[in-house]
């Protein structure tokens, strides 16, 4: 009796006790865990889940209401791979796993693996979601136009050309100055040739896509203050026809500027600038890349044809009349206007965030103006003109409720896709984006809680304006894994693979000034002290990170050069052409080709294997290769041991350090670790980043 009370003891701790192995357990979303990744409607859905060999008792996908029990469908000498066909999926689905193991009963789902269960974190699949295949882990490339390169000086804004927010224009002459604290109106002569021209430079960087920053008629250098959506705006494009006169001295007068009421309203300097724009994607296209547009449509600009504050069409017959000039315009209904009894010149109109430059768009009382920005959306990635897709400028903050802002987005995914289901749409957006991710509006947005913002604060510890420096927030671990997993389950995998994984960009300040860990802006400390005390180790540190994370790794022109710079308008510098750093663009080149090298730094799944104050390492893994990163951001050599055996790899398997970043430089050359004790131990300099990787 004492005996069969001692086994049953002996039993109930066995069974009580967990000898789960924890870190085996594995599952997300991509390809070899969810096949297909975005199923059609009616598609059946297979769902794996992988544990170490003979490790638990049994495994269930809880979909939706319905509990599944899985069975294995695949072992190998490390794992066993669970698996079960959801037949017929025709509507969203979420779903959890559920693990048994003696008495232990464990929860996996996108963000924890825990014996309490917490569905905000449930996997998604969406059924008749598709993003593009080839932005999936494609490299992007930004271009602020105006500042890029001046392809031909001919169509470059001439000083005092006309009048913008109060302030005579003006082209700068010297391509090396500064920006100045107030720039908009200041114009250093970039174009679309100008990209043209340097097409071959990107092909051989590595590039995949080319993102522009706004192109069409617009007043200012950054163009989100559109003019005229149907036609590229001539100083971008091309002037052939170039009458007129500059604005007079002193006048304000803008209906006085006509040689820059021809420039941009003469429809045969506008059929030619659209033609620029059409060889442009042609030459792209025959180097095997994509050009993606800005899209403002949640305002325009006061300049624009519907509006005409400055009157730029009044007196030009084949323009309709502008809403601001009368209330009879056919454009009246565009805008909101506060009083109705204030024409001619009504300037009562809803400016985006007061901006009387930038009136908002009244979609919700206009079907006409509805239906003309679906046109434009639909034009412009149709032929001749064959763009890839659309970047949305501030997508949320279109229309007056969030009901129709929804209800848009959904029209013109429709639109957009009917006319080219191979382009993309991703948008603007900071916070949470998963209410417009569900399937039938963005496919993407700019990532920046799942990218720019945590690796910011953990590499650098100032914020992306460099307005602020946490020293909290620097080098802390717990922080940046926390961030990226919560935020990334806000992402379906597909959307999470064509995410535009930026360090910096035109609104924020270069990441490489964010490395001197200073808060300043160029009004507060000039543009100068943006260069002082930068460190490219933790600029390159940064680099590897954006080349082996999931997505779209996205360089704003003039980063892989060496730019420096606040935030805007300093982040606007010019590139710098004829002085770039050129070890910095044979680091970049270096990165960009290990990303294409390695599926698994693609399209492979994603794992965190550790993490401590200044240092994270994680895994990019296939079926049949890994790659382990490791980011030393502190100033002590670091001696780590590194559990490999949850990235697929056996021991007496030699893993390749195919990279290693230093303060002082970056080495390519190959260097051997051979696993052992299912570990793969390295010696990590301070302020560097390793990449290594083996075939499996």
């Amino acid at each position: 009796m004492r005996d069969n009370r001692s086994l049953r003891v002996l039993e109930y701790i066995y069974n009580s006790t967990s000898i789960l192995n924890f870190g085996a357990l594995f599952s997300d979303g991509t390809e070899n865990y969810c096949s297909p990744m975005e199923p059609a409607v009616g598609d059946d859905l297979r769902l794996r889940f992988r544990t170490a060999v003979d490790n638990v008792d049994s495994v269930f996908v809880v979909v939706n209401d319905d509990r599944y029990e899985m069975k294995i469908a695949e072992s190998d000498l490390l794992f066993d791979y669970y698996e079960v066909v959801i037949p017929n999926v025709r509507e969203r689905l979420r779903y959890y796993y559920e693990i048994h193991s003696g008495r232990v009963v464990v929860y996996y789902n996108r963000v924890s693996k825990h014996k309490e269960l917490n569905r905000n974190y449930d996997f998604e699949v969406c059924p008749g979601f598709k993003t593009p295949d080839w932005a999936k882990g494609a490299v992007f490339y930004q271009i602020y136009v105006d500042r890029f390169c001046n392809g031909d000086p001919s169509n470059d804004v001439l000083t005092n050309e006309y009048c913008y927010i109060g302030q005579p224009v003006r082209r700068v002459e010297n391509w090396d100055k500064f920006p100045e604290n107030m720039d908009v109106g200041n114009f250093y002569g970039g174009d679309l040739q100008g990209v043209i021209s340097k097409l071959d430079y990107l092909q051989d960087l590595g590039i995949d896509a080319i993102y522009l920053n706004p192109i069409f008629v617009s007043p200012s250098n950054h163009k989100y203050d559109i003019q005229d959506y149907d036609y590229v705006d001539p100083h971008f494009g091309a002037i052939v026809n170039d009458e007129g006169d500059l604005l007079p001295d002193n006048s304000m007068d803008n209906s006085r500027a006509t040689r820059y009421i021809n420039r941009v309203t003469n429809k045969e300097n506008l059929e030619a600038s659209n033609r620029v724009f059409i060889r442009l994607v042609e030459e792209a296209h025959r180097r095997g890349m994509k050009v993606i547009l800005d899209g403002v449509f949640n305002h325009c600009g006061s300049f624009n044809k519907w509006m005409d504050k400055e009157k730029i069409y009044d007196k030009n017959p084949d323009y309709p009349k502008g809403a601001y000039i009368t209330g009879d315009s056919p454009y009246r209904s565009f805008f909101r206007f506060q009083d109705e009894d204030a024409w001619p010149c009504n300037g009562s109109y809803n400016g985006w965030w007061g901006h009387d430059t930038l009136p908002k768009l009244n979609y919700e009382e206009s079907v006409k103006l509805h239906d003309y920005i679906l046109r434009i959306g639909k034009k412009w990635v149709s032929p001749p003109f064959n763009a890839d897709g659309w970047r949305l400028d501030v997508a949320a903050d279109l229309g007056y409720s969030e009901e129709y802002n929804h209800r848009f987005w959904r029209d013109f995914r429709q639109a957009v896709k009917e006319a080219n289901p191979e382009a993309i749409i991703l948008a603007e957006h900071y916070g949470d984006p998963k209410p417009w991710l569900m399937g039938d509006q963005w496919d993407t947005v700019m990532n920046y809680s799942a990218f720019m913002e945590p690796i910011t604060w953990f590499l650098t510890g100032v914020e992306k304006h460099s307005d602020e420096f946490r020293g909290d927030f620097l080098g802390n671990a717990d922080m940046f894994v926390g961030a990226m997993r919560h935020y990334m389950s806000t992402f379906m995998n597909g959307s999470l693979q064509v995410a535009m994984n930026e360090l910096s960009n035109h609104d924020h300040s270069r990441f490489l000034t964010r490395t001197n860990r200073r808060v300043g802006r160029i009004h507060t400390l000039g543009p100068e002290a943006a260069n002082e005390g930068v460190n490219k180790g933790i600029f390159r540190q940064a680099v590897v990170f954006q080349m082996t994370w999931p997505g779209a790794p996205t360089i704003y022109y003039g980063d892989e050069a060496g730019v420096a710079g606040w935030t805007d308008p300093d982040s606007r510098r010019t590139y710098p052409w004829g002085h770039e750093d050129q070890d910095l663009i044979r680091f970049h080149k270096a990165m960009i080709h290990i990303h294409k090298k390695y599926t698994a730094l693609t399209k492979g799944s994603v794992i965190l294997m550790h993490s401590e104050y200044k240092c994270i390492v994680y895994g990019r893994f296939t079926r049949t290769q890994a790659v382990a990163v490791v980011l030393n951001n502190d100033y002590t050599e670091k001696e780590l041991h590194i559990h490999i055996r949850h990235l697929g790899v056996p021991n007496n398997r030699i893993m390749r350090r195919i990279m290693l970043t230093t303060e002082e430089g970056f080495d390519t050359g190959s260097q051997t670790v051979i696993t052992q004790n299912n570990q793969m131990s390295v010696i990590v300099p301070k302020m560097s980043a390793a990449v290594y990787a083996c075939d499996l």
